[in-house]
């Protein structure tokens, strides 16, 4: 497989940091690192681009790096720091002429369809985005030459997906991860997981949990995404972190 280009577009939680309202530390931070946009990545392979989520962010992160072209977006779930960006797709439609590919669930695709109901109105307004949904499951589908390996977990009850590409697993939003999805991340050269706070939460692994699963798994490097305000400064936690563990922020770029 051709090299990955890894793009973080937004490492931030459903409410992106700093938060409205807020004067936390984190919040009134002038180190651009703890500036976070709604999580997202950008997977280069080749001249193909993948983007993972979709985010009320989308626009901004697709004007911040430049991206020209977008062979498909691969959606974890349905919630609405994932997929309300999807409108914005229209611009991709009309620079490549071609409907968008959109890998996602049956029922996150419904959540779509709902939500997004003009796009698959009888009726089409004129300049609407326009989406072609595929399945995605358990088993391994191709985007072309590049196999996309889904991974089930949990974000407390609700069943989402992470995904791996050639060497690099990127899973958000998630607090359990079934025995046999591990052996799919295992060998993984990057592993990219929801790290949200120190202190324990319903749906989402904290600190500690991460690392845990970081160690279980065996990445060669982790890096940490999903980060809340509440979770501290970047340079502090960082510098408090294994050598082989990273807190992501947006804009950080890696190829392997």
């Amino acid at each position: 497989m051709e090299k990955v280009k890894l793009t973080f577009l937004g490492t931030g939680t459903s409410q992106g940091v700093p938060v409205i309202a807020c004067n936390c530390q984190v919040c009134q931070s002038g180190d651009a690192r703890d500036k976070r946009l709604r999580s997202s990545v950008l997977l280069e392979v080749g001249n193909r681009n993948l983007v993972i989520d979709a985010g009320p962010d989308f626009r901004q992160q697709m004007l911040t790096h430049r991206v020209q072209s977008l062979r498909a977006i691969l959606l974890t779930h349905e919630h609405v720091d994932h997929i309300f960006g999807l409108d914005d797709i229209r611009s991709f439609n009309w620079v490549q002429r071609r409907p968008c590919d959109i890998y996602a669930e049956k029922r996150v695709q419904e959540a779509i369809r709902r939500i997004f109901d003009y796009v698959f109105a009888h009726w089409k307004y004129p300049g609407i985005p326009q989406m072609e949904l595929h399945d995605i499951d358990r088993e391994p589908v191709f985007i072309d030459d590049i196999r996309v390996v889904p991974i089930r977990c949990y974000h407390y009850k609700l069943p989402v997906l992470g995904f791996r590409i050639g060497p690099v697993t990127y899973l958000t939003d998630v607090n359990h991860v079934p025995e046999e999805e591990k052996e799919k991340i295992r060998g993984s050269e990057i592993l990219v997981v929801n790290a949200l706070r120190h202190e324990k939460h319903l749906s989402h692994f904290n600190l500690e949990e991460a690392l845990a699963f970081s160690r279980e798994i065996g990445a060669r490097q982790t890096y940490l995404t999903h980060i809340s305000h509440a979770l501290g400064l970047h340079a502090e936690e960082q510098a408090r972190l294994p050598e082989n563990v990273f807190l992501a922020y947006d804009g950080l770029q890696l190829t392997v």
